[in-house]
């Protein structure tokens, strides 16, 4: 997910680094009271964490303060620029008398900030204010802001864009895969290593610290998380939805002379298709360049629409801050296993009707439905006498002529070929 480091554990097999990162954690203003001191109101004994590779560092802890400022500088080596840097902010509870010499106190979180290499142009220096954003069980809050100074440089920009051309991770990945389970019993030993080792380092960081830079808890359920995952789904589709509409519009013929071009167009690429690649490829380039003047000018941060943050109930928050197992009444347990439930039910239908388009094209050549499979086998026999005597290019000249006809010639019900797909059998009829 937030990879930052796709090495071999063997240095052996280590490549040369192709860049630097060079961080300034300069400082944070408006951050939340976290605590109350006597005499002294809401304080914040505020730190930062920040993690590339291997390397983790830490700053020292500007104690009560809500502003405060490090100026600390760090640089990691970069050996693949499609990674990222998590820079975390926490308030420190060892520092106070009450807490100090108790070892179950817990460091707070603030926020965090993630930064992908990949989006940083090379030898720029971005210095940014980045919110720091939390979500807690009553909603999302912004803790305060993040001042950071990014510089991400390489000497040979020739090994980094090769960089985009290697495997992500290390050849026995591919040669010997690990399964799901495995990666998962993987990732929670190696976070307990980590957190072991970081707690013996000077000044120490709890585990509470790790299980945060690392993301332990991504994999749990989360009402939110699923409907952040269905939408962005829903806008990477929305690209072929658009041009789906955009070609319904031109076969509507409101506006005869553009649907008249897009048919000579066609037409055009039908009895000239060596011209239909290099057509799709200018396309790109010109759509690329085109875009290149409205580029992003930042590095991206976290994102509360994205992630449905604003937009979530309680309960569903109250469930995603659950622990595991739960420890909530079974009243409550009741109503969000039958919330579930019913999210299951529409999966389970869209998987359903899924699975019958695909028996349906099992089925034309099964001979269930005899009928069905003597109509579609002596059409494609005609067809296929068709086909040898027609030249394709007029069959597919005729075929787009057919499908971009105006409406006045065309009826509202579905097509015969349509027809006959939808009359062919499937296994529902089996099921219990």
């Amino acid at each position: 997910m937030y990879s930052s480091d796709v090495k071999p554990t063997a240095k052996q097999l280590w490549k040369p680094h192709v860049g630097v990162l060079e961080m300034g954690i300069l400082g944070a203003t408006g951050l939340m009271p976290m605590k109350i001191k006597e005499g002294k109101g809401g304080s914040t004994d505020a730190y930062c964490v920040a993690k590339y590779g291997q390397k983790w560092v830490r700053t020292r802890t500007v104690v009560d303060n809500l502003a405060p400022k490090w100026n600390e500088q760090y640089t990691w080596e970069v050996f693949d620029p499609c990674t990222v840097i998590t820079v975390g902010v926490f308030d420190n509870s060892r520092v106070s008398k009450n807490t100090s010499n108790n070892p179950a106190a817990r460091d707070t979180r603030i926020g965090k900030v993630r930064i992908r290499l990949s989006t940083l142009e090379s030898d720029r220096v971005y210095t940014h204010s980045y919110p720091l954003l939390m979500l807690h069980s009553s909603g999302v809050k912004k803790m305060g802001e993040l001042h950071l100074a990014v510089r991400f440089s390489c000497s040979n920009m020739g090994n980094v864009l090769h960089m985009y051309t290697m495997p992500l991770l290390p050849k026995m990945h591919y040669v010997q895969p690990l399964g799901v389970n495995q990666l998962e019993s993987l990732r929670y030993q190696a976070m307990n290593v980590m957190a072991s080792r970081l707690s013996r380092a000077e000044p120490p960081l709890g585990r509470e610290v790790v299980e945060y830079m690392l993301d332990h808890d991504s994999h749990m359920w989360s009402m939110r998380r699923s409907k952040a995952n269905f939408f962005r789904l829903m806008n990477v589709v929305s690209g072929l939805v658009a041009m789906a509409r955009w070609v319904e519009s031109m076969r509507s013929w409101n506006k005869p002379v553009y649907s008249t071009l897009f048919v000579v167009f066609l037409l055009v690429l039908v009895m000239l298709p060596e011209l239909i690649m290099p057509t799709i490829l200018l396309y790109m380039v010109v759509l690329g360049l085109w875009r290149y003047r409205s580029r992003p000018r930042h590095p991206p941060h976290m994102d509360t629409r994205l992630s449905h943050a604003e937009s979530v109930y309680p309960d569903e928050l109250d469930e995603e801050f659950d622990s595991f197992p739960t420890s909530r009444s079974a009243e409550i347990i009741r109503i969000r296993y039958d919330r579930l439930r019913s999210v299951a039910g529409r999966i389970q239908t869209v998987v359903g009707d899924m699975a019958t388009q695909g028996e349906r094209f099992q089925q034309l050549l099964s001979w269930r439905d005899p009928r069905a499979t003597f109509l579609f086998v002596f059409f494609c026999l005609f067809a296929a006498v068709g086909f040898y005597a027609v030249p394709i290019r007029v069959v597919v000249a005729l075929w787009v002529l057919y499908v971009l006809r105006p409406p006045r010639f065309r009826s509202k019900v579905p097509s015969p070929a349509l027809n006959f797909f939808r009359r062919l059998p499937t296994r529902t009829d089996s099921l219990l």
